[in-house]
């Protein structure tokens, strides 16, 4: 089974464009589904779904990232890159101070990555865009909300500095050595 790798942080951190590099250099990456799923509810009317039900947004975001998890247990990859991990899903309810069902903490509990990136905050990145509604104070909150999950969660948390993509792979790819 590969080692499951997650790639996670706050909004506009510069996930996406490191998960796209990876990618790029022949690494297998599961990508973020949430703007999938934002895109459909869109399609049937609904411009937040998020914030109109987060509760059921997130329900649709754990069976996806459930599915991404089970599709890559028997490939023959050294390890394969998730664009975000379960537990993502549970630090941003936290954050906004959502009510949940707690079978969500026994969902993150049943499915373990191996090693854990989180980027941090990154002012002069960041944008919002249709999709990402999120303010400069809100992503710094769930850059700590995601970092607190993933702890409780008995995982260790490799934060990758800020830095160019360049800086940032080498920074991965020495983790993954040692």
């Amino acid at each position: 089974m590969p080692q499951k790798i997650v790639i996670t942080g706050g909004p506009s951190s510069g996930k996406t464009t490191l998960i796209s590099a990876l990618a790029d250099e022949g690494h297998l990456c599961m990508p973020e589904i949430s703007r999938e799923i934002t895109q459909k509810a869109r399609n049937r009317g609904v411009e937040y779904l998020y914030l109109e039900d987060p509760v059921r947004f997130s329900q649709l975001l754990l069976e996806g990232r459930k599915k991404q998890f089970q599709a890559i247990i028997n490939l023959q990859q050294d390890h394969v890159f998730f664009d975000r991990g379960i537990p993502d899903i549970i630090a941003y309810l936290e954050a906004s101070n959502t009510t949940y069902p707690k079978s969500f903490w026994n969902i993150s509990k049943e499915h373990r990555y191996d090693l854990i990136f989180i980027l941090p905050p990154w002012k002069e990145i960041y944008t919002q865009d249709e999709e990402r509604y999120e303010d400069f104070n809100l992503a710094c909150t769930l850059y700590l909300a995601l970092k607190k999950t993933y702890t409780d969660l008995g995982h260790h948390v490799v934060e990758i500095p800020i830095g160019t993509i360049s800086e940032r792979l080498k920074f991965i790819y020495n983790s993954l050595k040692n």
